[in-house]
């Protein structure tokens, strides 16, 4: 059974209270944010003055750029519309974007010796602005997908893992797919991970199981309210978006972890961009000159988030097979 209910927004509330699950060290970034007025929470500056790690530009990568892009300087990178920290959210200024996706977009820019324009709009929108020109990045939990690859090129920069999150009085185990069987399961609007969903779903009806009903949600905060009143039972997730909730209000929690590709290859979380218009091999290389210089390993350890790390950025792996759409 599927539903899709009305938005019922509801926003993410007093930050500054976060109690950040995980146990990284802060970078010295981090230390310095706290002569910022702005809300800090374990380490995690919640301001507009995120005093960003930063790098320096590389001549060898950025003589890899287009031309196009180096005469006009910039490089116009858009991505969600700041609901899912820490990933991409708003300052508590609500209008500034920050998080984990957009510190590694000024990171590559800067690494590319271009300045950044950094755009806002909803999932959908995000694709639209790339096919037209409109932007030329898109950094935002992209998953790399098969069916993606045949119009866009990716660069990865980070694991795509997700997780369920429930509240700790339901007891639940769900580690394996069979588990949500019979479940009330929450998940965002055309993502993966509701892909995936609808295949275990199909799955364990096909297995004779009781079938899980689905509810199927417009911006990530729009889950807050039915997993903490009970409408739903779980909410499957990003594990870093799932674990920063989860933390927030204490009385959730995060169980069973799986690879945004499902079990036929790693998931990968990629930089976007129009297929062949020249800026994947330059992004991959930056990316991983931020790995090497130790800036990627900072931002990971600033957002907590060091677990999704990986080793080296690659162009166009293996995605999310179109079996599993």
């Amino acid at each position: 059974m599927f539903t899709r209910p009305r938005t019922a927004t509801l926003l993410i509330s007093a930050l500054a209270t976060v109690a950040l699950l995980g146990t990284a060290c802060g970078s010295p970034d981090e230390e310095s944010t706290e002569q910022h007025s702005g809300a800090t929470t374990s380490g995690i500056n919640l301001s507009a003055e995120q005093n960003r790690i930063s790098t320096d530009k590389v001549d060898s990568i950025a003589a890899k750029v287009p031309q196009e892009f180096r005469d006009r300087g910039t490089i116009r990178i858009t991505g969600n519309a700041g609901t899912a920290p820490p990933l991409r959210f708003y300052a508590d200024d609500d209008k500034t974007v920050i998080g984990s996706e957009t510190d590694f977009a000024y990171l590559i820019a800067e690494v590319l010796g271009l300045k950044i324009d950094l755009q806002v709009a909803d999932w959908a929108q995000n694709s639209v602005r790339i096919d037209s020109g409109d932007a030329d990045a898109f950094i935002s939990n992209v998953t790399v997908t098969e069916e993606r690859k045949e119009k866009y090129d990716f660069a990865t920069y980070r694991l795509d893992t997700l997780a369920f999150e429930v509240r700790k009085d339901k007891n639940l185990s769900l580690e394996k797919p069979e588990d949500i069987a019979g479940l009330k399961i929450g998940v965002g609007a055309a993502t993966n991970q509701e892909a995936l969903l609808v295949k275990w779903n199909e799955d364990n009806v096909a297995a004779g199981r009781a079938p899980a009903e689905i509810t199927v949600y417009q911006k990530t905060t729009d889950y807050y309210l039915p997993l903490s009143s009970g409408r739903i039972d779980a909410y499957f997730g990003p594990n870093p978006s799932s674990q920063f909730h989860a933390a927030q209000t204490g009385e959730n929690e995060v169980i069973g972890q799986f690879s945004g590709a499902g079990e036929a290859a790693l998931g990968q979380i990629g930089v976007l961009v129009k297929k062949d218009n020249g800026l994947v091999q330059p992004i991959s290389e930056a990316i991983d000159h931020l790995i090497e210089n130790g800036t990627y390993e900072q931002v990971l350890e600033r957002w907590k988030i060091t677990n999704e790390a990986v080793d080296k950025s690659l162009v166009n792996p293996p995605g999310l097979p179109k079996t599993n759409k």
